[in-house]
Formats: structure tokens, C-alpha cells, sequence
């Protein structure tokens, strides 16, 4: 699932995990001094696209805090565990895999949306132009390519697969299987899978060429939502509070700056910034970037934007019902975003005190 440069096992990460807990649980209390805070943020990318903090970055947004790419990866909860584990100092990944995290007590907090749900970005389900596939009940049995498993693709497509009356029993009879984005069209066109889920900038593209339809998008399930959000380690922001301050409230500002700034010159930024890092990735599929999606001012979090997925979880047995409640996963503490895109003080929208 992951491509990350020092891939954990699962073993591996569960120790890890163990470790971290233990460290935060014996913290001391409270911020560390401003002069003794990290300025050097860990984290990974993905290849061919601009996340936000490297757009926020690149803007001067994030101030003195610097950004350290250690790898590329193609899954939202490998990289959230990697946040969990300290391999990084903040991941990024579907709510869902954000709630199942934190149900097995990861010292995890959601700071920022970062990625979300609109008419111009959005995931579609597409099969060939000629496929016999119409329907809901056409995919029992089908190979569906996604990005990574128990995320946002596999949750759509049980939502979409429920809505349209099928049995718990046929909906385990469609087959999700990881396909890397960048796989997914030609997978699909070779008939290697029957369906690929593909989103903003492979979809478009892909759309272009021809040949395909979709046979349904998550817009089309939920609307305009907010889907994902960024994590850091609790003990990275007891002990560096300021820090995480200014790296959120510089995405916010990136949030914000992408959708007041004309679409061709978010683009072209983010051509820039790719050909500037130097890892050796295409650019042209960048000028199909129409959105980040996110839905709330500055990418701040609500209890809804977890609740549908605590919901979904339970339902399918991944969690128990009431073990997790929305507002102990997130915090709105250090956005200090305003309007007038300059820091204030942030609203005291916090773990339990939504």
C-alpha cells in the first residue's frame, strides 16, 4: 500500500505504536519553550500533485517552519500512521481511516481539512463505454481498482452499493483491490479491473482520451463535504505548539489563497513548485487541478465531517458503536486563520469542546 522510502510492517507499526503511546502518556505537561520547538516538519508526498503544505510553504505561509520531504506515498492511512508512529510529524487521510486510528487509541488529533468533496473535485467510479455494467447489483462479483483499501473510495462504494438495496452479503461479493493511481486508467482500458475510481486530475485526463463513463461519482452520493484531514501526533503538539500553529494556519491560508486565486494561476503555481523540488515527475497532468474541495472556511472541522464515517464504521462492525465520539478526534485550537487571511485568535474548538 505505501511507498514510502522505510516502509513499517504491520508488526512493526503496531510496536511502534505501543511505544509512541507510552511517550505521550509520560510527556511533561504543557508547551515546550518557543526557542526549544522544531521548525523542520517530516513528511511525504505524492507524486505528481502539490499538497497544501507544500503550496502553503511555497507561498511563505508557513513562516519559519520548514518542510522535509522523506518519500512519496499513494495511501491516507499509511500516512497517518506513520504520524501515529513519529515517522513523520503530520499525515494526511480519509476521516474514516482517521476514526479507526484513533480507536485503537493512536495519540493521533485531526488539525485541518485538507481535502474534501465539490462539482470540480470529486472521486467517479468509471467502467468502459461498452461495459455491461448499469447498475448497483452489476459490481457483485467485479474487480474495483482504488487507491488504497478501508478509505474513502471503499466507503463510497458501500454507500453506493446500500442506497441501491444490496445485502451485506452481495456488497462483500464486490471485490475492491489497490491500484495505484497512476495505474488505474490503463488497468481499467486493459480490463484488469471492471471499474477504477478516479479523481481530479487522472480523471479528467483519462475523461479526454474517451472511451470510458461513469457509473457514479461521491458527489453524486453526499454532496459538498469536507473528506480529509491532516493529523498530528499529540506529543508533537504538546511539545510544540507554536509550530503547529503556524504550520495550520499557513494551510489555511493556502486553503484560502487557492480559492480566491484564479484556477489557471493555482496550476501554474503548483507546475512551478514541482519543477522547482526536483523529483523527477511529469507536470502535465497539473493543469487539469480544478479544487482542493474543501468545504469549511480555512479547513476548519466539525463533528459532522467524522460522525458519517463513526456511523459507517459501526455499521460494518470495524468499531464498536459509541466507542468513538467526533469531537475527541479533532481540533480547531491552532487554526488562527481570519478572514482577511492574517492569524487571530482561533476559535477554542477543541477535543471535547466543540
Amino acid at each position: 500500500m505505501s511507498t514510502l522510502i522505510t516502509p513499517s510492517s504491520r508488526r512493526q507499526f503496531l510496536t511502534l505504536l505501543g511505544l509512541s503511546a507510552v511517550a505521550v502518556s509520560c510527556g511533561s505537561g504543557g508547551g515546550g519553550a518557543a526557542k526549544d520547538q522544531t521548525k523542520t516538519l517530516r513528511y511525504q508526498g505524492w507524486a505528481g500533485s502539490v499538497i497544501l503544505p507544500e503550496l502553503a510553504e511555497d507561498l511563505g505561509f508557513l513562516e519559519d517552519v520548514k518542510l522535509k520531504w522523506v518519500g512519496n506515498t499513494i495511501s491516507g492511512p499509511q500516512d497517518i500512521q506513520s504520524a501515529a508512529t513519529g515517522q513523520v510529524d503530520f499525515g494526511g487521510a480519509f476521516n474514516g481511516a482517521v476514526v479507526k486510528l484513533a480507536a485503537r487509541k493512536a495519540p493521533i488529533t485531526a488539525v485541518i481539512s485538507y481535502y474534501g468533496v465539490d462539482k470540480a473535485a470529486y472521486n467517479g467510479f468509471y467502467v468502459l463505454k461498452d461495459s455491461p455494467i448499469r447498475s448497483a447489483r452489476d459490481l457483485i462479483g467485479k474487480k474495483v481498482g482504488m487507491n488504497t483499501l478501508g478509505a474513502h473510495s471503499e466507503a463510497m462504494l458501500d454507500i453506493y452499493l446500500q442506497r441501491h438495496g444490496l445485502s451485506q452479503a452481495d456488497i462483500k461479493k464486490a471485490e475492491p483491490l489497490v491500484v495505484p493511481p497512476v495505474n488505474t486508467e490503463q488497468s481499467l482500458r486493459q480490463k484488469q479491473i471492471q471499474v477504477g475510481v478516479l479523481g481530479d486530475i487522472l480523471r479528467d485526463k483519462a475523461l479526454e482520451t474517451g472511451g470510458i463513463r461513469p457509473l457514479f461519482t461521491d458527489y453524486q452520493l453526499l454532496g459538498d463535504f469536507s473528506a480529509g484531514t491532516y493529523v498530528l501526533n499529540d506529543r508533537f503538539l504538546k511539545e510544540n505548539p507554536d509550530t503547529a500553529r503556524t504550520f495550520v494556519t499557513g494551510v489555511a491560508r493556502a486553503i484560502e489563497w487557492a480559492r480566491a486565486t484564479p484556477r489557471d494561476e493555482v496550476s501554474a503555481r503548483q507546475v512551478e513548485i514541482v519543477k522547482k523540488r526536483g523529483r523527477n515527475e511529469g507536470t502535465a497532468p497539473l493543469k487539469y487541478w480544478k479544487s482542493f474541495g474543501v468545504a469549511e472556511t480555512a479547513g476548519r472541522i466539525t463533528d459532522k465531517e467524522f460522525q458519517l464515517w463513526i456511523d459507517w464504521l459501526a455499521e460494518r462492525g470495524d468499531i464498536e458503536k459509541d466507542q468513538v465520539k467526533a469531537s475527541d478526534l479533532y481540533t480547531n485550537e491552532f487554526n488562527a486563520y481570519s478572514r482577511k487571511g492574517k492569524p487571530s485568535v482561533a476559535e477554542p474548538t477543541s477535543k471535547s469542546g466543540s
